[in-house]
């Protein structure tokens, strides 16, 4: 059986540096800072005080208050930002066969707001079990595609991928499949989160994974510099619209991009830690070399996992020198986390999109907040540090890697026909 061409025909982003798809490549390009102190709840008591929030977003620009009531932020994300996708894509809901469109959606956690304010307002009672009857509905996190498909009628698969932080990228490779094997035409993939909340904040407080740098919240997220200390809990979403490559031809559909292929591995190591010699992202990156039959000196750039965490960063840029050899050096690597924060569940499909604009526009994003070298990365790589650079991207790759050992990596190529 020989595998359909997919592509690239739509995309979406609500983020912690732009609302939409021209404010995030510009921010991103600008090298902008998404971090801030936290406005949802008093941090006082909280060891970090900021994250990477969405600015200027108000959801009664997308919904009437009845909507509102129903949807957890991470879905009301997940439908603003698969909106414009959907939009950008030009598909004619009118005409296109229904059944032949999907949703796959990443989440790493759904609804955790909704779930959090329910279980203090029943710990506040007297014990009577009032529980909102939008409770279960509005937190479940299979919910953002289900509400996706409700507005667009769209009657294929339909279901959400859950591996932590890879999630997103798990979604797209599922539709990558999906369409592949001619199940679908269309499918809309990426991912939602909306975990800066006093259970997300305190949760990752307490495994110490959060940057503590109260004092300089912009600068705090600064991937391979010496001094990182964790990462910056972002939030928002990312939505990519993967179409069969004759079909989205027929239709004379724009074509971003088109997915070679993807990987898939675990660490198998720690709950949380990565294995110091990256072997399950050395596993990853063959396999979705592999899955995309490229060669690793094919590879221009690599939008990296890079969450700023002491362990990871290392483990992962050692792996990539691992994979790629004496071709590392020539390789444009950064880190958009920088920028936007740590997504969780979103990041996989925001960073697939930075990826595919540095191909559509010959400029990859910075990894800024760097100042100090670290003696335990190899010097010798280029990780577009601080300042965009321009590079004739053809094929670009996105790692994406989540507790328990998740590895997820996706592989894009400039569109040729």
């Amino acid at each position: 059986m020989e595998l359909k061409r997919v592509v690239v025909t739509g995309l979406g982003a609500l983020t912690p540096i732009g609302n939409n798809i021209e404010e995030y490549w510009e921010a991103l390009v600008a090298g902008k800072s998404g971090g801030a102190p936290i406005t949802y709840f008093d941090t006082e008591k909280f060891k970090t005080k900021f994250a990477c929030e969405l600015k200027n977003f108000d959801p009664l620009d997308f919904f009437d208050r009845k909507e509102v009531r129903r949807l957890d932020r991470f879905a009301q994300y997940a439908i603003v930002a698969s909106d414009e996708a959907i939009k950008d894509s030009g598909i004619n809901l009118e005409t296109v066969d229904k059944y032949r469109v999907g949703v796959i959606w990443g989440a790493g956690i759904g609804g955790l707001e909704t779930f959090q304010n329910e279980v203090l307002n029943f710990a506040e009672g007297d014990g009577t079990p009032r529980f909102n009857p939008f409770f279960i509905p509005k937190m479940i996190a299979d919910i953002a595609p289900g509400n996706i498909s409700i507005r667009h009628g769209f009657m294929g698969a339909n279901y959400t991928t859950v591996s932590a932080c890879a999630s997103a990228a798990n979604a797209m490779i599922d539709a990558l499949n999906n369409i592949r094997l001619g199940h679908s035409d269309i499918i809309v993939s990426g991912g939602s989160e909306a975990a800066v909340t006093m259970a997300g904040m305190g949760g990752f407080n307490a495994m110490h994974a959060l940057s503590t740098q109260n004092e300089n919240p912009q600068t705090a997220s600064r991937p391979f510099d010496a001094t990182r200390d964790g990462f910056v809990l972002g939030e928002g979403s990312g939505a990519l619209i993967l179409e069969e490559y004759e079909h989205a031809k027929a239709r004379g559909a724009k074509i971003y991009a088109e997915v070679l292929g993807g990987g898939l591995s675990s660490d198998a190591y720690h709950m949380t830690a990565p294995h110091p010699e990256g072997n399950g992202v050395v596993a990853v990156m063959e396999n979705c070399l592999r899955n995309a039959e490229m060669k690793p000196e094919d590879v221009d750039a690599i939008n990296t996992h890079g969450t700023s965490t002491p362990l990871g960063d290392v483990a992962e840029l050692k792996a990539i020198s691992k994979v790629f050899g004496e071709h590392a050096k020539t390789i444009n690597i950064n880190s958009t986390k920088s920028m936007t924060g740590h997504l969780l569940g979103a990041a996989g499909a925001v960073e697939a999109i930075s990826a595919i604009l540095s191909m559509q526009h010959g400029i990859v994003p910075p990894t800024i907040n760097h100042e100090y070298k670290d003696e335990n990365i190899d010097p010798e790589l280029n990780l577009t540090l601080n300042k965009a650079q321009k590079r004739d991207v053809k094929v670009v790759m996105s790692n994406t890697f989540g507790f328990g050992g998740h590895n997820a990596c996706v592989l894009f190529k400039k569109y040729d026909e």
